[in-house]
């Protein structure tokens, strides 16, 4: 896969990765300093290829950059935060216990 960067396409509320013409991207509500992050698609052409785990990484990168907070609602991302714990504080404080629970669960 060939060096590319997520974008924030704030008109479609999600952060966008292309690669080769194709389009993953996480779908997000921002409110005053937090970001939902509700859902991650991955076409079918990029599966298996680390373009979702790239995509994660570049969202919760944005949002450590720009003093933002997220909230984990997509089971992808929150998986993404249970094996990446370098991003914990990334994490809203009141939602923490999602990343956490999930990973003293396993």
């Amino acid at each position: 896969m060939p060096p590319t960067e997520v974008t924030d396409n704030p008109a479609l509320h999600r952060f966008e990765l292309q690669v080769d013409g194709v389009t993953a991207f996480v779908l997000y509500k921002r409110t005053e300093g937090l970001i939902q992050l509700i859902h991650t698609e991955v076409p079918a052409a990029l599966r298996g290829k680390g373009a979702g785990s790239k995509l994660v990484a570049g969202v919760l990168q944005f949002v450590e950059k720009n003093g933002l907070k997220v909230v984990p609602l997509c089971p992808f991302v929150l998986d993404y935060l249970k094996r990446h714990l370098q991003y914990l504080d990334a994490v809203d404080e009141k939602h923490k216990y999602l990343v956490l629970d999930q990973q003293n669960s396993i």
